[in-house]
């Protein structure tokens, strides 16, 4: 038993968590993200636009990160990767599941300590944390997926424009599981 533990502790230490915002991954070599374990987030634009252009009133699809989220997930498994894809709406559904399933597919081990968190701010924040963080800096948990309601007519137009990347990138995401 002293082993395990002392193997899990030492595996422990080669787990580097890195938060790229995928419209920043412009003019730069990739090859690195060949070498690493890939998971892409993502949000349907319906839910995703509002929240997204109260900070960027004049966004555009770049801003959104879901064409360059498709490009980089299909360059991924061009070269024989197999990305993980988690979608917000289906996390929320079902935590617990899509954890453990998201966990499987990058070869981590499951814990229950990933459902729940302090609530605060960390370090490693960075410095948009006061833009972007409001709401996650008062959580100390998964809440369940309420759908939002509305759609300003003046977004429909971006909102066409993203809706065939994010669907294209839902079709690879992890699922809630059906009886959550």
């Amino acid at each position: 038993m002293r082993e395990l533990i002392d193997n899990q502790a030492r595996d422990s230490f080669r787990r580097l968590f890195i938060k790229h915002m995928a419209h920043h991954l412009v003019d730069l070599d990739l090859r690195f993200l060949g070498q690493t374990c890939n998971v892409l987030l993502i949000r349907d634009p319906r839910e995703m636009l509002p929240s997204l252009t109260v900070q960027l009133p004049q966004a555009g699809l770049a801003d959104t990160g879901l064409k360059r989220q498709w490009q980089l997930y299909a360059d991924l498994v061009k070269s024989g990767r197999r990305p993980a894809v988690l979608d917000s709406r289906e996390l929320l559904l079902d935590p617990r599941g899509v954890m453990t399933r998201l966990c499987v597919h990058i070869g981590l081990e499951f814990s229950s300590d990933m459902l729940h968190w302090d609530a605060g701010s960390i370090a490693e924040d960075g410095m948009w944390a006061s833009y972007w963080y409001h709401t996650v800096h008062r959580s100390t948990g998964f809440t369940p997926y309420e759908p939002k309601t509305g759609f300003p007519d003046s977004l429909r137009g971006l909102l066409s424009e993203c809706k065939p990347w994010y669907d294209k990138l839902f079709e690879h995401a992890i699922r809630a599981d059906a009886g959550a």
